[in-house]
């Protein structure tokens, strides 16, 4: 008989002890098989919490969002995961949408899948998204789409569910600690012809969440500029350490 594959969600948290038992309460836990924390390095009261709710958590120095979900992806492939799901320790995303994911990627044989905001065209706006972050996306992902040509609505969604297969596949050698990881492990999958696909996803912009300033975000989106011109380069032959 074919083995059953395991679930595992992996909550990313920082900084978000008061936020987190509502994201926990969230959370459609008959779905996985396990469930741990890592917690990058907060320094508030956020791995004492994560211990009172019961869940099994780890820390480690801060490293950045990259650094903590790589350190979340090696902790769930060493207790045998297959599927690993993203979890945002302040519960912005709506993670029950989690339970459609893995259907449609076990129905479809998919290795790596995104939740979008973008599916339903100003849906991200009527849920709160500022109007910066809303153009900034669409363009970004405009460009991402025409170059990777990947079926995608979103490439910039804290929305995530990742396979066994993906990691091994891409490796997380050579990829950034820094939010650059998430659009960096998308380019890697397309370089790899893994398959790619989307759900509709909807995210909480009026109720307190964490996010990314305005001048990271500026930063991460001239950094993936340089992401979709290694990738170019690696298409034509000229291999780098991001994509070998």
């Amino acid at each position: 008989m074919e083995k059953r594959p395991k679930i595992m969600g992996i909550i990313l948290a920082y900084n978000c002890a008061e936020l987190l038992a509502g994201a926990y309460k969230k959370i459609p836990k008959e779905l996985f098989d396990e469930i741990i924390l890592v917690d990058d390095g907060s320094t508030d009261d956020t791995f004492a919490v994560a211990q009172k709710l019961g869940i099994r958590s780890f820390t480690h120095e801060h490293l950045g969002y990259g650094g903590n979900v790589k350190f979340g992806l090696r902790k769930a492939l060493e207790a045998g995961a297959d599927y690993m799901v993203e979890i945002h320790g302040d519960g912005q995303y709506d993670v029950a949408q989690a339970t459609v994911a893995i259907e449609k990627m076990q129905r479809e044989r998919i290795d790596f899948l995104l939740g979008s905001r973008f599916t339903s065209l100003g849906q991200a706006r009527r849920d709160g998204m500022p109007l910066s972050r809303y153009l900034a996306n669409l363009g970004l992902s405009f460009f991402d789409r025409l170059l990777l040509r990947l079926p995608l609505t979103e490439f910039h969604s804290g929305f995530r569910v990742y396979t066994r297969r993906l990691v091994e596949k891409a490796g997380l050698a050579g990829t950034s600690d820094t939010h650059l990881y998430s659009f960096q492990i998308i380019a890697q999958a397309g370089y790899h012809r893994l398959s790619v696909a989307e759900i509709p996803v909807r995210c909480d912009y009026n109720t307190e969440h964490t996010s990314i300033s305005l001048g990271k975000s500026a930063i991460y989106a001239f950094q993936t500029f340089w992401v979709l011109f290694l990738y170019l380069l690696a298409r034509i032959g000229l291999k780098n350490r991001l994509f070998p």
